[in-house]
């Protein structure tokens, strides 16, 4: 493990490994170094000062049982399965749990490898799937070892092993960077139904680099591994479990149809290669910038391969379950994101409300370009982006990312007619100061209103024939 001295007066290193895990030994130079437990933290004492700005290496022995998956990915570890014809299948999953359940590492989203080396050996037969590009394999006494090279910046947590009886294909992507290799790793006797459903692959790519900007990690290229858990979005090396069939497990989250139209485990772990692997939180209590632009992401794939009316249907489909109990933010330096599902839907609404806001989608598809490529390879925090996206649409979002991301309410439009007069304001329990514009139809023609907390009208042509428009995530209330 490298590392870089940042400040000479420090000479004590944290290392994370979970319990059971244990470290052996640290080497310097091959010098052993003095190593102390505390619960899961490793303090490495080292003898002399070190060299301001110097860059070093330690070698790290470790050795035990890691933590067995309980419900991978949610609750995860080491999964130990079998597969159909009973053989090994085994994968590792870690999010939220901490990479250090099974390797020792800096176990923190901050800080990134600029690169890995990735080596597993496994019994001959056998093949292990990692992150980066393969390497070399080595066969020796009845096994093989494999070694996979990551080139790019990595977050602990999307590093992974993923051994079965595996075969694979190979394709080459014409992306915005050129060639883009992509393979795909499925158990030998699910390949022809992987062949059918991986076909959504490619759109996949199509779409996002439209929206989002070009695959982040040409360099490592792109996999697709069968694991025996759902799935996850491990960098270049995206695990699934959807069972070759669209929707959620074959079920449409948003009960409008859409959801069918493609594999969500696909779309969605994918879409983190822009959101959580390209641009990666520091603090859990920012996941949010993970789930929320990634949840959009499935209707954005709607939006390129099927129109913008079935993308709206989908992501208000997935209103159903916001449950609005706390705020989207978590608990900072705790390593506490926010609790249920809003980080995911309630979070993917907001942008489609930003999005209505801006409403120019060249302009919004541009936003989410710019996004991925000014934080690019980057960790980043919550009022980073907020600030972004205000200097980059002109629009007083302060109000606006407060009220959405950090109470718990959905703001309320308070509205009354009088003939054809519109009154209209947003409620008290919105936060002052709160003035998002609304887009409302009158007989079908396209009207702006520009509520506050205070009371405003219109006069209207058809008071009606009046209809507020539902792509904006509000409640509105008539009086009387």
């Amino acid at each position: 493990m490298s590392y870089k001295v940042l400040d000479d007066a420090v000479r004590r290193m944290q290392i994370d490994l979970q319990i059971p895990m244990q470290i052996d030994s640290v080497l310097q130079n091959g010098t052993e170094l003095k190593i102390s437990r505390e619960g899961n933290v490793y303090w490495i004492d080292f003898p002399n000062k070190p060299m301001l700005n110097s860059e070093n290496a330690i070698e790290i022995y470790f050795q035990g049982h890691p933590k067995e998956a309980v419900r991978a990915p949610w609750d995860g570890g080491f999964s130990w399965k079998k597969d159909d014809l009973n053989l090994p299948f085994v994968a590792t999953s870690c999010q939220g749990l901490g990479a250090s359940v099974w390797w020792p590492n800096k176990d923190h989203m901050y800080d990134e490898a600029e690169s890995l080396s990735i080596s597993v050996t496994v019994p001959e037969g056998l093949i292990n799937v990692s992150n980066g590009r393969l390497n070399n394999v080595e066969y020796f006494d009845g096994k093989a070892k494999y070694t996979y090279e990551v080139k790019n910046p990595i977050n602990n947590y999307g590093v992974n092993i993923n051994i079965g009886n595996y075969t694979s294909y190979q394709e080459v992507y014409q992306g915005e960077n050129g060639p883009l290799d992509i393979s795909y790793h499925v158990l030998k006797q699910d390949l022809e139904k992987a062949k059918q459903q991986f076909k959504q692959v490619p759109m996949m790519l199509e779409a996002f680099e439209y929206w989002f900007g070009p695959y982040p990690f040409y360099e490592d290229s792109f996999k697709l591994v069968q694991v025996p858990y759902l799935g996850m979005e491990h960098q270049s090396s995206v695990t699934y479990g959807n069972q070759f069939q669209n929707g959620y497990l074959g079920r449409d989250l948003s009960g409008t149809g859409w959801g069918l139209e493609f594999d969500f485990i696909i779309v969605h772990e994918a879409g983190h290669e822009w959101f959580a692997n390209n641009i990666t939180y520091k603090d859990a209590a920012d996941m949010w910038l993970h789930e929320s632009f990634t949840a959009y992401s499935e209707s954005l794939y709607l939006d390129y391969h099927f129109g913008k009316k079935a993308a709206q249907e989908y992501v208000r489909g997935t209103r159903r379950y916001i449950e609005n109990k706390g705020a989207i933010i978590g608990w900072y330096d705790v390593n506490q994101p926010s609790k249920g599902n809003d980080k995911y839907y309630k979070g993917s609404n907001v942008i489609h409300t930003l999005r209505q806001w801006i409403d120019d989608d060249k302009k919004f598809r541009m936003l989410l370009r710019g996004l991925n490529k000014e934080f690019y390879h980057s960790t980043v925090t919550t009022s980073e982006i907020e600030d972004y996206i205000a200097e980059f649409t002109k629009l007083p979002l302060e109000v606006f990312f407060n009220q959405y991301l950090r109470q718990s309410n959905v703001p309320t439009l308070e509205y009354k007619l009088e003939g054809n007069e519109l009154h209209f304001r947003y409620a008290d329990d919105c936060l002052d100061g709160f003035k998002m514009p609304l887009k409302i139809y009158v007989a079908e023609q396209t009207q702006w209103i520009f509520p506050e907390k205070s009371w405003k009208s219109v006069t209207l042509t058809q008071a009606n024939d009046l209809e507020f428009d539902p792509n904006f995530y509000i409640n509105t209330v008539q009086l009387n």
